[in-house]
């Protein structure tokens, strides 16, 4: 039996991950940006056809062609190259409203990427253990990307 038990804990949602990048801030930048819109693909490879406006406002989302898609979030913030933000339900099939926040800084060797997730809403233990995966392989390839491969 599944419980519909609400708790703070299952209605909200926060997911941090450092990402070192041997790469310049700028060039990360850039590869973030190629990773989150049409550089994402399955883990087996597929695109997800994803775009991103990236400038205040615009939106973050997947065009499946003939006006069809998924809308993912709108751009909260963008200062280039240290701040992408964004606002929206992502990718959620659930209520569900998110932030998402990258912050980038030079640091030795490269760029730090500091990623942080939250959203309230209801988000089943499942999705949550799901969703860490997918920003972790996400952010894999920002990284392999920025530093020259893909």
């Amino acid at each position: 039996m599944i419980s519909t038990d609400q708790t703070l804990e299952n209605l909200t949602l926060t997911i941090n991950q450092e990402i070192h990048v041997h790469a310049p801030l700028d060039t990360t930048f850039a590869a973030l940006l190629e990773q989150l819109g049409p550089g994402n693909e399955t883990p087996d490879g597929k695109s997800l056809d994803m775009k991103i406006e990236p400038w205040p406002g615009g939106r973050w989302y997947r065009d499946l062609g003939g006006n069809n898609g998924h809308f993912w979030a709108n751009v909260q913030a963008i200062k280039r190259p240290t701040l992408l933000e964004f606002a929206g339900p992502l990718f959620a099939s659930f209520p569900l409203v998110s932030n998402v926040q990258y912050r980038l800084s030079e640091v030795e060797g490269g760029t730090l990427i500091a990623f942080k997730h939250t959203a309230l809403g209801f988000v089943s233990d499942e999705h949550r253990a799901g969703m860490n995966k997918g920003w972790a392989l996400m952010h894999e390839g920002v990284r392999r990307y920025a530093e020259g491969g893909k």
